[in-house]
């Protein structure tokens, strides 16, 4: 079905007059579409990626090669979803560009194509505009760019991966900080009393 504002009524769950491009630090939460335990499997309170967790991997650590207006924080990606603090620092969007051939978990990235192994025409991977990529754009990024590396690895072009929105939460001063970065460490621990537990 095809979405209809009048009948779906769908709702922003970002703050309001917020202004997400701005500098501040940003924890994220990414759920998987259908709640699909898609990345791997806890095993004795570890997460053990499968070949779809590890494309999601690579894409996180990829995103600072896209975006100079980042650093990455902590991270987990658990069978479902994703828990990672983002800090926008200021800058913003750049290509991606590739000019040597790399072999990286199973995917060769070569010279004229995008990370995901596509060519530039096919992928679609224009740069965001440079004046300030917002955390919604960033996001985008993430799951574009893993969605397609992981269809490409599965073999199934155009197959959801995520679902639509994500969680945000502005990260407010150091205390909050530190809690984030604790309750992303001791995911995996937690994994049978957590919501999103299959």
């Amino acid at each position: 079905m095809t979405y209809n504002r009048d009948i779906h009524h769908r709702r922003s769950i970002r703050l309001k007059e917020y202004d997400y491009s701005q500098a501040g630090a940003y924890f994220v939460t990414i759920c998987t579409q259908n709640r699909e335990c898609a990345f791997g499997d806890i095993v004795g309170r570890e997460m053990r990626l499968n070949d779809a967790g590890r494309m999601v991997d690579i894409t996180w650590n990829d995103l600072p090669t896209h975006n100079d207006n980042i650093l990455l924080d902590s991270f987990i990606i658990m069978p479902n979803h994703i828990h990672g603090i983002i800090t926008i620092v200021g800058a913003g969007s750049k290509p991606a560009h590739v000019d040597v051939a790399h072999v990286d978990s199973g995917i060769t990235y070569q010279p004229g194509k995008n990370r995901a192994g596509l060519s530039k025409d096919r992928a679609g991977l224009e740069p965001a505009p440079t004046n300030g990529t917002g955390l919604s754009e960033i996001v985008r990024q993430l799951k574009t760019f893993s969605t397609r590396r992981i269809n490409q690895i599965r073999n199934s072009p155009g197959v959801p991966v995520w679902q639509r929105n994500y969680y945000e939460r502005v990260i407010r001063n150091e205390h909050e900080l530190h809690k984030i970065r604790e309750y992303i460490i001791n995911n995996p621990s937690n994994w049978e009393t957590d919501e999103n537990f299959m």
